[in-house]
């Protein structure tokens, strides 16, 4: 509250002391009528800014509190789509961060195709090359691979040295996993020709395998605090390696499941059956040769 003095006494003497009490103006006798409102006037003026000061810094107080909650949510949005996308495509990732769906991560049940790929030659590669060698070919290798995999949806288990799975249906469902998968396989076969010349004028043979299957797993988030992973758990997946283990460099082999979801769709031939490490009974597969014609 503006305050003004009006006083008799000494004015310098009273002044002072009426400054020090905290007053804001001071006028001697006989006071000025016409004076006093105008002193009053300005001292209202004066209060009004002040009050209008004091709103506007406690308005800007909170809106900064609310900025720094949403820089604060915000930066852990990207911190979950950081850790997301080790695991999914960007859209995919991005899709679980802002619908909440970490609860996707949680252990559950799915049918999924699994597509396991590894490298003919690599070990023998790995013998005669020089380390820096083989860490140029991963690095090409890895990254090939790596943007066929986001281009066709898939979700990337891990890389592993020359080994790379890929499962098709999780953590979202697809409307064709069978045939993403196969796709996939077929593009990757397709894109590593040119890299398998390049190492060839070096004196390395290395060709590409791969092994799909279709069956029932167990899926979710695997770890600990700082260092997590998202994994596939069932005879799936083994399944799918060891067709790939007996694949040739440049085939591709389906288990019955998968030729079933995409005979349509491939020209395929039958192999075997195989006899598969791990699997009591022989393993129907097939060798798909690529993409009918289209019509």
């Amino acid at each position: 509250m503006p305050v003004v003095l009006c006083t008799s006494l000494d004015p310098h003497q009273e002044r002072i002391s009426g400054i020090e009490a905290g007053a804001d103006d001071f006028l001697s006798k006989p006071v000025n009528q016409q004076e006093l409102f105008s002193r009053v006037k300005s001292l209202l003026r004066i209060k009004s800014l002040q009050d209008e000061v004091k709103t506007q810094a406690a308005q800007l107080a909170r809106w900064n509190e609310t900025l720094e909650a949403r820089v604060r949510e915000q930066v852990g949005e990207l911190e979950r789509l950081a850790r997301l996308k080790r695991f999914f495509s960007p859209p995919l990732a991005e899709a679980i961060v802002q619908g909440g769906g970490e609860e996707l991560l949680k252990a559950h049940r799915r049918e999924i195709n699994v597509v396991f790929i590894d490298l003919r030659g690599f070990t023998a590669f790995t013998d005669r090359a020089e380390p820096e060698e083989v860490m140029e070919l991963l690095q090409v290798y890895h990254a090939t691979m790596g943007r066929i995999v986001l281009a066709h949806d898939g979700t990337l288990e891990r890389f592993a040295g020359d080994s790379l799975m890929v499962f098709f249906n999780d953590p979202l469902p697809i409307a064709r996993p069978a045939e993403q998968a196969v796709r996939m396989a077929l593009a990757m076969q397709q894109a590593f020709p040119p890299l398998g010349r390049e190492w060839n004028k070096r004196g390395y043979e290395l060709a590409l395998g791969c092994g799909i299957a279709q069956g029932y797993a167990t899926l979710g988030a695997i770890g600990f605090e700082g260092r997590w992973d998202y994994a596939a758990i069932g005879s799936v997946t083994n399944l799918a390696a060891r067709l790939c283990a007996e694949a040739a460099g440049g085939q591709v082999l389906i288990d019955r499941k998968t030729m079933a979801k995409v005979e349509d769709l491939v020209e395929a031939s039958p192999v075997g059956p195989l006899n598969l490490k791990g699997f009591a009974q022989s393993v129907a597969a097939f060798t798909v040769a690529g993409l009918k014609p289209a019509g």
